[in-house]
């Protein structure tokens, strides 16, 4: 097993993308930390992962909250023995035009999938830094490498978690810890079906015509790639951007 007895969280655990990347983890050996706002939803991952013999616990969680990110940091480090690997998962966005944001929209996109996603980074790294030795994964956009329409903001807190993931990784390669992100390209989960094909039934469609791999991507497409750079099968690979997107962007 790559991750086995490895603690590992993961946030936006609760359904999606996140919930593949628990269960691939906990398959693969990890001890998952599930994280979420949704904690119900985090409890049914977890409930899931202990059904096919995996361990995890669920922590009911708002990444925005800086405190109770570092309180869910330690309480892991605690129960498992430290903070071997950190995937960042958590974000959320609904599609509009720029000129239509507002400064309101503007802070609670970038407190979700900027600001939370750099507390957890910081939070985790207090305690591997201490170990010598972890993997941080963040999950951001092509639309951070790219662009999207409809998606500015969000693109720009993509761009940033890029930006941020390339910079940290020089900063912790001397404790030996690897920080890596990857790109999915449009993807097949609640989030896209709830805030973006309800508003545009025909955007799904569109989407798959000018993906060469000819589908949305899916959850599980995301995770054995997350699994990959939490293992050990990475260990000479730190501060890179990975996009999984069936060939959408090629750079």
């Amino acid at each position: 097993m790559k991750l086995k007895d490895r603690a590992t969280i993961v946030t936006g655990g609760a359904s999606g993308i996140g919930r593949a990347i628990a269960e691939a983890c906990a398959r693969e050996g990890a001890r998952v930390a599930v994280v979420d706002l949704n904690g119900d939803g985090a409890r049914e991952t977890v409930a899931a992962i202990e059904k096919a013999g995996g361990a995890a616990a669920a922590w009911r969680v708002d990444i925005t909250d800086v405190a109770a990110v570092d309180r869910m940091t330690d309480e892991v480090a605690a129960r498992w023995g430290g903070v071997h690997v950190l995937v960042n998962c958590a974000g959320w966005d609904t599609p509009m035009p720029f000129v239509d944001t507002t400064p309101e929209f503007w802070d609670k996109i970038l407190a979700i999938n900027l600001k939370g996603p750099i507390a957890c980074m910081r939070a985790a790294l207090r305690v591997m830094i201490t170990q010598e030795s972890g993997k941080i994964v963040t999950i951001a956009s092509d639309a951070g490498r790219v662009g999207s329409t409809g998606e500015a903001v969000y693109s720009a807190a993509k761009g940033g978690l890029i930006a941020m993931t390339k910079t940290v990784a020089r900063e912790v390669a001397r404790y030996r810890i690897n920080v890596n992100c990857i790109c999915p390209g449009p993807s097949d989960t609640p989030l896209f079906r709830n805030e973006f094909a309800a508003a545009s039934p025909k955007l799904a469609e569109s989407l798959k015509r000018v993906i060469p791999w000819g589908r949305l991507g899916v959850p599980d497409d995301v995770a054995p790639a997350v699994v990959f750079l939490a293992s050990d099968d990475a260990g000479f690979i730190t501060g890179q951007t990975l996009s999984v997107s069936g060939g959408l962007t090629m750079i």
